[in-house]
């Protein structure tokens, strides 16, 4: 006999055979015709060089081979089975550290609300929050991180996305800002015309004001630049600096930290909120399930 030229199909159909003893039963078993698995039958006998399957009187039997052969082959099938069937998904017994990249923005409106009933299905789950990259193509890919949070363009032929949520943008001042006591949002002369305390929100160091604006946005002072939402609150607090943050950060930090709140000026449009995953993790049943849980929570938060 010579596996590696034996169909592995011939195999399959064997361990039927054997156990059936009937050419008829194993054809509607499998869903072929009887002449599709005599002619099967006929190919095993040749590759083995015994019958296999012999007629005593109205019925057909093993031989001593087929007897031989009935145990080992049908393990092979199961063995078989257990590798190319997914094993069905339980969040209860999942044992997996899961890494997440995000900024504190991500982590308190897509993270935060969810982690509780992820933790509650998932008890021997755990998650870790690295930094997010500018662009986490690379360290998706590579396996560096399972998800990721991010506001941020990316090309959807490289990696899967599913929306979060959207918001748009305000200001944040102390409450003795000059421009504390305005009405409606800030105009766009009013904003680049202050001190700015500048939110990078990944290591390319890009704040979401050079990104939409562009040359306009140098005209700008930044004081100082720091990768924090919550530290940026408390610089503010204590400072005549300016900063531009997502509108649901920053109706927190303005109710925490005391301080005076102007929605952005409509050039700055809106953030649109993804989670990012890629194709190595696509037919991930733990990837697939933690990010239904966080599109889910984010989703309910923002109703």
């Amino acid at each position: 006999m010579h596996l590696p030229s034996l169909d592995l199909n011939l195999l399959a159909m064997l361990a039927v055979l054997l156990r059936t003893c009937s050419v008829t039963a194993t054809a509607r078993k499998l869903g072929l015709s009887q002449p599709t698995v005599s002619r099967s039958l006929a190919q095993l006998r040749s590759a083995i060089g015994d019958p296999l399957l012999v007629r005593v009187g109205n019925r057909m039997c093993r031989t001593a081979r087929g007897d031989a052969l009935l145990e080992p082959v049908s393990s092979w099938l199961e063995s078989a089975a257990v590798l190319i069937e997914s094993p069905e998904f339980q969040p209860a017994s999942l044992r997996r550290r899961f890494r997440i990249a995000a900024t504190d923005f991500g982590v308190m409106a897509a993270i935060t609300p969810a982690l509780p009933a992820i933790l509650k299905a998932a008890p021997e789950a755990a998650i870790d929050i690295v930094p997010l990259p500018f662009e986490p193509a690379a360290a998706l890919a590579a396996g560096d991180i399972d998800l990721a949070v991010s506001g941020l363009d990316y090309n959807p032929a490289q990696l899967h996305g599913r929306a979060l949520f959207t918001d748009s943008f305000a200001c944040l001042m102390r409450p003795e800002h000059p421009l504390a006591t305005g009405d409606g949002a800030l105009t766009l002369d009013q904003l680049l015309g202050c001190a700015h305390l500048g939110i990078t929100v990944s290591d390319a160091e890009v704040e979401r004001l050079d990104h939409v604006l562009g040359e306009v946005a140098r005209a700008r002072k930044v004081s100082a630049r720091i990768p924090y939402f919550h530290a940026a609150a408390g610089v503010i607090a204590g400072s005549d600096l300016l900063m531009m943050l997502p509108l649901r950060a920053a109706r927190t930090f303005a109710r925490v930290h005391g301080l005076a709140l102007r929605h952005a000026p409509a050039e700055v449009g809106t953030l649109h909120y993804t989670l990012l995953w890629h194709e190595r993790s696509a037919q991930d049943p733990a990837v697939t399930w933690l990010a239904d849980r966080l599109g889910t929570a984010c989703h309910s938060s923002s109703e």
